[in-house]
């Protein structure tokens, strides 16, 4: 885990909603240290593997995937909300806390046999993560891993993305974790 990142990351009690600690990487990100510090972690964890595309998804994901596409010299791709790409897309549904919710990737973005990073900002259960590996595999190519930021580790998400390499930088494992350890 990585202590530096971690107290770059804010903590709002009660958001979106009451007994929810959302964990805020916008502060994370506007430290150009801490953001480059981020980054270099997972490009080195990646770097000497063969990655053809990177997915991000929306919208945080946007912002990690893009960069590190960059770093690692390839391409990136978007995972959307339903009904926000222009062309054909692929769908997948997923369950939420609170009812269900739907991903798409355009058909073409992806060769099949390709392999795929998908990354995202933070893994909490895990369904939108999950969902996304089943939208590169409808494409007939490979999850080649996962990666966030951050994990809050007491959801499990894990246990959604059994199977695959997850590779995360800060971990929180109860809603009270605010402080770095040590």
């Amino acid at each position: 885990m990585n202590n530096s990142l971690k107290r770059k990351i804010r903590s709002i009690p009660d958001f979106p909603k009451k007994g929810i600690v959302f964990r805020d990487l916008t502060t994370l990100f506007q430290d150009h240290g801490a953001f480059r510090e981020a980054l270099s972690l997972l490009h080195n964890y990646y770097r000497d593997r063969r990655i053809d595309k990177v997915c991000g998804i929306e919208a945080r994901g946007f912002i990690i995937g893009g960069a590190l596409a960059d770093r690692l010299n390839c391409g990136f791709v978007t995972v959307r909300k339903a009904g926000k790409l222009p062309a054909a897309t692929v769908r997948e549904k997923y369950e939420l806390e609170y009812g269900t919710a739907e991903l798409e990737i355009h058909r073409d973005a992806i060769e099949p046999g390709k392999n795929v990073l998908i990354v995202d900002d933070l893994l909490a259960t895990g369904g939108t993560l999950a969902a996304s590996c089943s939208l590169v595999k409808k494409l007939g190519a490979t999850v080649f891993g996962v990666a966030a930021i951050v994990e809050l580790s007491y959801l499990h998400g894990r246990d959604k993305l059994a199977g695959y390499d997850v590779f995360t930088l800060v971990e929180y494992d109860s809603e009270q974790d605010d402080r770095p350890p040590g």
